[in-house]
């Protein structure tokens, strides 16, 4: 860790030791897969473009209301778009920033998916030119537009 004791340099100190980790491990499995020939040469990214950082679940509090990431004092002012399931667990945090400023914030999260209850009951279905489907339950089901407006064409070949 010298190059962190350098002036400059000295911007790594600002973040999680976990997350530069995490930073060196996305070019190393991209050189990784460079060298077995599944991907191409990796594009590298610059500060003055977009960035993103990972935090995995030892350098952030998540308490189901607000997020605090390492090696900052207050929470996270956060507009949700969505909410997280109550039983979920969320493993890893991705805080992203566009060219324009504006940053993001994606989570990861372990959830429990119960199986669907079985059913029954049985629906046939036959597709036909003139309609898209006919169900056996619900009748007839008409197309997409594209395909009302070429029934005449395919019914000429």
């Amino acid at each position: 860790m010298a190059l962190k004791k350098t002036p400059e340099h000295a911007r790594l100190n600002e973040v999680s030791s976990v997350s530069v980790q995490q930073a060196l491990r996305h070019p190393q499995t991209a050189f990784t897969n460079l060298f077995a020939k599944r991907a191409k040469y990796p594009n590298f990214r610059f500060e003055d473009g977009a960035q993103s950082a990972e935090y995995t679940t030892s350098t952030f509090e998540w308490d189901g209301e607000s997020l605090k990431l390492a090696k900052l004092h207050a929470p996270l002012a956060i507009r949700w778009s969505r909410t997280i399931p109550k039983g979920a667990k969320v493993t890893t945090v991705a805080v992203s920033k566009d060219v324009s400023g504006r940053c993001r914030v994606s989570m990861l999260c372990d959830d429990v998916v119960c199986a669907k209850p079985e059913i029954s009951g049985k629906v046939g279905i036959g597709l036909r030119s003139t309609h898209f489907a006919i169900l056996s339950k619900r009748g007839k089901n008409t197309g997409p537009k594209t395909l009302r407006k070429n029934v005449a064409k395919l019914a000429k070949l």
